[in-house]
């Protein structure tokens, strides 16, 4: 059998390297928009400190208004766009009065042209997005041009090496 001394303290930690697989902030806070997204039951769309989280859901009280996603003209108020708070709202909202003047907001859309003016009004320096898929209507572009004006810098986010994050809840990895 062979033993050795142990090493000091200084010498252990010094030889312990960190991990490679980590995530980066911007890969993170993505993440905790994404995971945040999990919680809607919206059909359609599913900081260094976190000030907020959001998702769509109906206002309190709400819960059993229609998450319908029929357009149709005739029946506007049995479809869930009248009634749906996008997860924007709902993040400002959760930050309960914390000072978000200056702060980055991360999302998985694009915003509206509704919750481009909250952002604004809030004072959001910075929009960091995952997907522009409804570039092309009117609402995204009426957000990018107000954006624009208010000088809120807006980025696409782009995954670094970690493209996946798995999140095992059977408490086997822990």
């Amino acid at each position: 059998m062979e033993t050795r001394q142990p090493r000091s303290k200084k010498k252990r930690m010094a030889s312990v390297q960190g991990r490679q697989d980590f995530l980066e902030l911007e890969g993170y806070l993505m993440g905790v928009a994404c995971l945040a997204a999990k919680r809607s039951r919206d059909p359609s769309t599913q900081e260094n400190e976190i000030l907020g989280v959001g998702f769509n859901r109906m206002p309190k009280g709400g819960e059993e208004l229609t998450w319908n996603r029929d357009k149709s003209e005739e029946h506007p108020l049995e479809n869930k766009y009248l009634y749906v708070c996008h997860a924007e709202l709902n993040a400002i909202m959760d930050s309960n009065g914390a000072d978000i003047r200056g702060s980055t907001i991360y999302v998985t859309l694009f915003p509206c042209n509704e919750c481009a003016k909250l952002i604004i009004q809030a004072g959001i320096s910075r929009v960091v997005y995952l997907s522009n898929k409804y570039e092309n209507t009117h609402e995204t572009q009426a957000s990018e041009r107000m954006l624009n004006l208010a000088g809120v810098q807006m980025d696409q986010f782009k995954p670094g090496q970690c493209r996946e994050v798995v999140i095992d809840l059977t408490g086997e990895a822990v």
